[in-house]
């Protein structure tokens, strides 16, 4: 099936972005909780150096992971960086000593966020940044044009949306360009999420809107294996090619659309090369229809 090997962020801008369509997600590279220092730094660092020499040139992380830990290991293992490297991250959301997530989507606090990230990434400007929602806080437009506000001063290139529904997605569209979309989404997990603690918005309700205006979607959570219940059809492709379920949750999502842009993390090493590995599989037609 087609499966392209790059994919491009906002084509038609006037400087886009192209990137290799497998990239990798630094928030497991922090302590338990999405908290506090990595258990294995030393690994940590190992790993963010080998995905540059496995020619990856798209990183995902935030400023809240941590905190602040995955941007210093990123600038640590890999400043200065890449002609082609491209650092992701994102804005919108905090940290509390109890390890609860609280909005962070004023203006203000917007604007904290991107100079604290530009000096943590040692960066003059952010290629890609989302801004993240979580429930709470600044309403959505005031957010977005604070955003589009410090996009003008340039302190950021291309400007991207993070766990928004297909309405938020469509109004961020109205007020300016929106060069990528994060929102959770996996083979087991790619409707709505339902928590105590509120609805997290699936990808496959804005996938499609991607798909018409060239828009990558980068999921997040795509190794998630359940919500409920473990997917055998999984564990059958995985038998049948003698991989790992992880594997064939990567492949799935790389065959699903060219706009998919996969982000697996991972605190392993090991495992980080067996995902490495994903990127070349190849799913058949057959297997895609036994998968759906």
């Amino acid at each position: 099936m087609n499966n392209p090997s790059t994919i491009t962020i906002a084509p038609k801008s006037a400087r886009p972005l192209t990137v290799k369509r497998f990239g990798y997600g630094t928030m497991r590279l922090t302590g338990p909780g999405i908290y506090g220092e990595p258990p294995n730094r030393a690994e940590a660092l190992q790993i963010l150096k080998a995905t540059t020499e496995a020619g990856i040139n798209f990183l995902d992380t935030a400023d809240y992971y941590g905190e602040d830990v995955t941007n210093r290991l990123i600038a640590e293992a890999l400043y200065p960086y890449e002609k082609d490297l491209v650092i992701c991250t994102k804005v919108g959301g905090a940290r509390k000593p109890d390890k609860s997530w609280i909005p962070f989507n004023t203006p203000e606090n917007l604007r904290s966020s991107i100079e604290n990230n530009l000096r943590t990434l040692k960066l003059e400007q952010i290629q890609l940044v989302h801004f993240r929602v979580i429930h709470g806080g600044a309403p959505f437009e005031e957010s977005m044009e604070a955003m589009f506000k410090m996009q003008e001063e340039g302190k950021l290139l291309h400007l991207g949306v993070s766990n928004v529904t297909p309405e938020q997605l469509n109004t961020a569209m109205k007020m300016g360009n929106i060069a990528t979309v994060e929102n959770l989404y996996g083979h087991a997990q790619r409707t709505d999420w339902t928590t105590p603690h509120g609805v997290t918005p699936g990808g496959e309700a804005v996938l499609g809107i991607c798909e018409e205006h060239g828009i990558p979607l980068i999921p997040y959570f795509s190794l998630f294996t359940t919500q409920n219940q473990k997917d055998e059809r999984i564990t059958v492709i995985a038998q049948k090619y003698g991989l790992t379920e992880a594997q064939v949750n990567i492949a799935w999502l790389l065959h699903k659309s060219p706009w998919i842009l996969p982000i697996p993390g991972t605190s392993q090493l090991k495992h980080f090369e067996e995902n490495i590995k994903a990127a070349s599989l190849v799913l058949t037609e057959e297997d895609m229809a036994f998968l759906e």
